[in-house]
């Protein structure tokens, strides 16, 4: 329950406490009850309205403290943005009628290898095990008893129960709920079979290379099984908590992973799609309502590669310039340096005068083949009041959103019909490219079915 609610059930509940007790408790209001006399309120209707009172107060006390202090989390359905219902359907209905209809292109392979975001840390306590779909695939995420988290194949190799439902936590094994093998969270081993008198050397599941970095769970995936090559750079303000966790959003997106980072190169994008306000919202039919013309952004935006020993890593350059009835308000500039680590990971650093430091990691992970989770988590300087990042955060939510009824919708061309002002776009696709190998997997699709 959120803290309005509960605050607003606190409140209903002392009214109605003061509405059964015997006596007036109103006269101890002091000078409002004469006031409340005088309109008629007397008795138990006088103790109803103080009921009602007290109830909306607390709701306002609660929201105000929501608003001021409470992190935002905006978590999106795959319905919920970025397709259009019309003629009496439902948002899911025109989720799957676009995601039926829509013509696919000649796709990459689909799960490019590197780091992806599994879990935020405050998600998995001590002791306990969730249920994860990443990469085509159910793992099973604990955390042991010695605070580490681990990953593994969520199915017994047994008689295939999965681990993660009913499963338990003991020390740093978790124990199938179906017969009570226990298997290491390190290695995947089991080391315990209640029934048996010997555990097989071959029984074991697949644990997956894990670690957790800036309050995030990550798994490292490779097609060929290689070993991690490279590491998740720390944001030392995030470990040593001088930066905090102020929210995160959470939207599931019917597109190609390339297709997400790629508009880091697609400078052209920004000045068409995203120079109106956040006022006009994220509906696309409606973004350029003259209503909200008032409100518009400016971008500078510059995107390259870096190079050895960081050849997996890019770099976007942000300028962002505010205008107000066509003024320019230099205070609000702001310029964001979009560090991306490997195919799933990007830190959007902040660093402005007046608004203060911080960093949104935006973080893409597969799903399934044509289904991405990305999440924003905001992580800002302690002593700027919340609703600042909070603010941030909603706008690039805003602006976020406007894409993805882009990429819901679009086909992936394999062979783009470019100017040279898009030349970022195939400079970017030629660095991408390196997250694949010759046996990444593919999408192969035959008329209306889709082998994976």
């Amino acid at each position: 329950m959120s803290n309005a609610k509960a605050a607003a059930v606190i409140g209903l509940g002392v009214g109605a406490m003061l509405i059964t007790q015997a006596g007036d408790p109103l006269d101890s209001v002091g000078s409002w009850y004469p006031i409340w006399s005088e309109m008629g309120l007397r008795g138990a209707p006088a103790r109803a309205f103080f009921c009602f009172s007290v109830g909306v107060l607390f709701f306002a006390i609660g929201w105000l403290y929501r608003l001021l202090f409470s992190p935002l989390e905006l978590l999106r359905s795959l319905e919920d943005v970025g397709y259009v219902e019309e003629d009496g359907r439902t948002k899911a209905q025109a989720a799957n009628d676009a995601r039926r209809r829509r013509k696919i292109g000649e796709l990459p392979p689909v799960y490019p290898n590197g780091w992806y975001r599994v879990l935020d840390s405050h998600m998995l306590q001590r002791g306990e095990v969730k249920n994860v779909s990443i990469l085509g695939e159910q793992v099973a995420v604990f955390r042991g008893h010695d605070g580490k988290a681990y990953v593994v194949d969520a199915y017994c190799p047994h008689l295939g129960a999965n681990l993660a439902v009913g499963g338990r936590v003991f020390g740093n094994c978790i124990e199938c709920p179906f017969h009570g093998w226990k298997f290491q969270g390190d290695n995947g081993v089991c080391v315990k079979i209640p029934y048996a008198e010997k555990v097989p050397d071959f029984a074991s599941v697949r644990s997956w290379p894990t670690c957790e970095v800036n309050k995030q769970i990550l798994v490292w995936f490779h097609c060929d099984g290689e070993e991690p090559q490279w590491i998740v750079p720390e944001q030392p303000e995030i470990t040593n908590d001088e930066w905090v966790y102020r929210g995160r959003t959470e939207h599931f997106i019917n597109a190609h992973i390339q297709e997400i980072p790629e508009n880091a190169a697609d400078i052209a994008h920004l000045s068409h799609l995203h120079t109106p306000g956040m006022l006009s919202g994220a509906d696309l039919r409606y973004t350029n309502s003259k209503m909200w013309e008032f409100v518009q952004h400016d971008w500078k935006v510059e995107w390259k590669p870096e190079s050895e020993p960081n050849k997996h890593c890019s770099q976007m350059f942000v300028k962002h310039a505010l205008r107000v009835f066509g003024c320019h308000w230099p205070l609000l500039d702001v310029s964001v340096v979009a560090r991306q680590v490997g195919p799933g990971i990007v830190f959007l650093l902040f660093d402005q005068t007046f608004l203060g430091r911080g960093v949104i990691m935006h973080c893409v992970t597969p799903v399934e083949p044509l289904l991405q989770c990305v999440t924003h988590t905001i992580f800002y300087q302690s002593n700027i009041p919340p609703v600042v990042p909070k603010f941030i955060l909603k706008v690039e939510c805003i602006q976020f959103e406007r894409d993805v009824m882009i990429w819901n919708n679009k086909k992936y061309v394999s062979k783009p019909l470019l100017v040279k002002e898009d030349s970022a776009i195939q400079k970017h696709r030629r660095w991408f490219s390196q997250f694949y190998s010759e046996n990444s997997p593919r999408l192969q699709y035959q008329r209306d079915k889709l082998d994976f």
